[in-house]
């Protein structure tokens, strides 16, 4: 109990001495393995989607629906936790909200119908939708101006948490049922105890000049043009989030059903592919920091088009290999959308993430939800071939205004 207070004691006096232009590097670790543990948590929803799907007799559709309570609760609710956060900080929303993702476990492990499985994920999504938004603006406030840096670290917790959710369900959950997926309350509780500390360190410097001098330092657009970034972005993540949902959700079908190999295999695959979505997420920021948001997202749309266009007629092995190059490239262009849509709209950076995050869900959901329906009417080999021409969506950046980078 000792050592648990020291940390969280560290945790909130890191910075007595920092000077206001350096990155508090405690912090943004902090709320990047808080999102870790989180998205960890989330991620072993779809990943046990086969083994629900058998349990309770499941179609494809269904399978969507749950995706889609899961992503659509995160999506309505975090802009405006994110809106209200802005004017009334929050802090302790953020050991709140793994709280109810608690509750969330608990309740998947032990759901006896799937009217029930909707309920738990809807729960898991409430706690998603209240950690998001308050930790993205936690790591602003601790970037010390390298704004793409400490997003996309934070971001890199929650991708190597989604990562890792597959790995852990085919290890640890599947061969032992449902009810192993209760072991997930750990990682919960580990969340919650970090998060304290991150709270505590979030009250003593909400005020702190470096989170008033990173808003003011940042170009600003109006009327036609922030209405034309903003759309641009949103077809942009419709596209990205699209892709990333056609693998994180029926991957796993696709390749048993291709390939006849088995679930805890296919879930390897499926690491392989969220992985190098993690290490393209850390690459993207710093590089976004040097060289302009809007270059990363060029290049992580247009880069990966021609192998995604060729995943749907490889092998196994080139499957998995381009499946990788694909979640690299593409992942890369998350914090510069992030960062790209806060140096838009200074002053709104709970709003920002909260919309950006929210969109993040909608889609993810919407998009599980439909792609299960035409999977369920054209066959999932279908789905896959239709979703390689997403990234070609990515000649929109094309219509981003320019901005500058600090």
């Amino acid at each position: 109990m000792t050592s648990s207070i020291q940390l969280k004691d560290g945790i909130a006096n890191t910075v007595a001495n920092d000077q206001p232009q350096g990155m508090i590097i405690k912090i943004v670790g902090a709320v990047a393995v808080a999102h870790l543990l989180n998205d960890l948590i989330q991620a072993v929803l779809p990943a046990i989607y086969p083994m629900l799907k058998a349990n309770f007799s499941l179609s494809f559709a269904q399978v969507g629906l749950i995706s889609f309570v899961y992503q659509i609760t995160g999506s309505l609710l975090q802009p405006w936790i994110g809106l209200y956060t802005d004017k009334h900080p929050k802090p302790y929303l953020l050991p709140l909200g793994m709280v109810v993702t608690f509750s969330g476990i608990i309740l998947l492990a032990f759901s006896p119908s799937f009217t029930v499985l909707l309920c738990a994920s809807a729960l898991i999504g409430v706690g998603s939708a209240t950690f998001h938004p308050e930790a993205s603006r936690v790591a602003r406030m601790a970037s010390g101006g390298r704004f793409g840096t400490a997003q996309s670290t934070f971001q890199v917790g929650g991708n190597t948490g989604t990562a890792i959710g597959p790995l852990l369900a085919a290890l640890l959950i599947v061969p032992f049922g449902q009810h192993a997926v209760a072991g997930l309350v750990i990682f919960a509780l580990l969340a919650i105890w970090v998060l304290f500390g991150v709270s505590r360190w979030t009250i003593g410097h909400a005020k702190n000049q470096v989170a008033t001098r990173v808003n003011q330092a940042q170009s600003k657009l109006h009327g036609r043009k922030l209405i034309i970034a903003l759309s641009t972005i949103s077809v942009l993540m419709f596209a990205k989030f699209t892709y990333i949902a056609s693998i994180s959700n029926y991957f796993t079908f696709y390749l048993i059903q291709k390939f006849h190999i088995s679930i805890q295999t296919a879930q390897l695959h499926l690491f392989a592919f969220l992985a190098a979505v993690a290490l393209g997420t850390f690459a993207g920021g710093p590089i976004g920091d040097k060289i302009g948001r809007k270059a990363v997202i060029w290049v992580s749309f247009v880069g990966m088009a021609p192998f995604a266009l060729m995943m749907p007629y490889a092998n196994l092995f080139w499957t998995t290999v381009l499946s990788i190059i694909t979640g690299l490239v593409l992942s890369s262009a998350f914090a510069a959308m992030v960062v790209y849509a806060q140096e838009a709209v200074p002053g709104r950076v709970g709003m920002i993430a909260g919309l950006m995050f929210g969109l993040m869900f909608g889609v993810s959901g919407i998009a599980a939800a439909g792609l299960g329906h035409l999977a369920d009417i054209n066959g999932i080999e279908w789905v896959f071939g239709l979703c390689s021409f997403l990234p070609l969506l990515g000649f929109a950046t094309a219509f981003l205004p320019n901005t500058k980078v600090k």
